[in-house]
């Protein structure tokens, strides 16, 4: 029997009160009315190096019906900013794990950074989080990629047109073995101008997220046309097989 297919409107790429830089509105409820409003179905919570706040926003999300990956930007050792998604809270918290024994025994000075603050499905206060997530791993580019493909999760290499902390601006190319499906454009950068500046990317399938330390930053300029929002359909998009695929504004 052939799947049924629909269509996912996403953003894959945004941070919540425990990410360094994050307004205090980005809490569980407030991004999900926002998805709401801007048609999305499907989100990913990737906060700077952890996880902490993506169980309130899977919790959040079911709610009102839109599908929450857990997921995180991880930091590099070559500061290279990597959007790391996976199905399932055990597999993002294990990755979690491996991140936080990888990251430099730091602590957050809010004066500067700002609270990181964990929270509830309702944006009440848990607990602060008193690492210094806005670091670099010991993780290399190729390593994160491997591990997190271990767990059974898929790595975007994010922003890659930005000027720093991307893939071209702090390597200078894409390694042609890396395992990635995809490439993440900024709010910045339409798909033709990207192709355009960087030639490097015209062969890897493209998406826009609003990497979003705000409301107004949410993105909904990426469709997917898949059987269900997993990380598995995902990959079937990317690579254009069995009828899903993806679409970018």
């Amino acid at each position: 029997m052939t799947a049924a297919l629909g269509y996912y409107t996403a953003d894959l790429h945004l941070h919540t009160v425990l990410s360094p830089g994050a307004e205090i509105e980005m809490i569980p409820p407030l991004i999900i009315q926002q998805a709401v409003r801007r048609g999305l179905r499907l989100l990913a919570v990737t906060d700077h190096n952890s996880v902490e706040n993506a169980a309130a926003m899977i919790e959040a999300g079911a709610g009102e019906g839109i599908t929450v990956l857990p997921g995180m930007e991880l930091q590099t050792r070559e500061e290279v900013h990597l959007i790391c998604l996976f199905d399932r809270l055990e597999q993002a918290l294990q990755w979690q794990a491996r991140v936080y024994a990888c990251l430099p025994a730091l602590k957050n000075n809010e004066e500067v950074f700002g609270s990181q603050l964990v929270v509830d499905a309702q944006g009440n206060f848990i607990a602060f989080q008193e690492r210094f997530l806005l670091a670099s791993t010991t993780f290399s580019v190729e390593d994160a990629v491997h591990e997190v493909g271990d767990l059974g999760g898929m790595v975007i290499p994010a922003h890659v047109d930005r000027p720093a902390f991307s893939l071209l601006s702090n390597l200078g190319f894409i390694p042609p073995a890396l395992a990635v499906p995809a490439l993440e454009l900024s709010i910045r950068t339409t798909p033709a101008e990207g192709r355009r500046r960087f030639p490097q990317v015209c062969q890897w399938p493209l998406i826009c997220d609003g990497d979003a330390h705000r409301l107004d930053e949410m993105q909904n300029r990426t469709l997917f046309k898949i059987e269900r929002p997993t990380i598995a359909e995902l990959r079937l998009a990317f690579a254009g097989q069995d009828g899903r695929k993806v679409l970018l504004e």
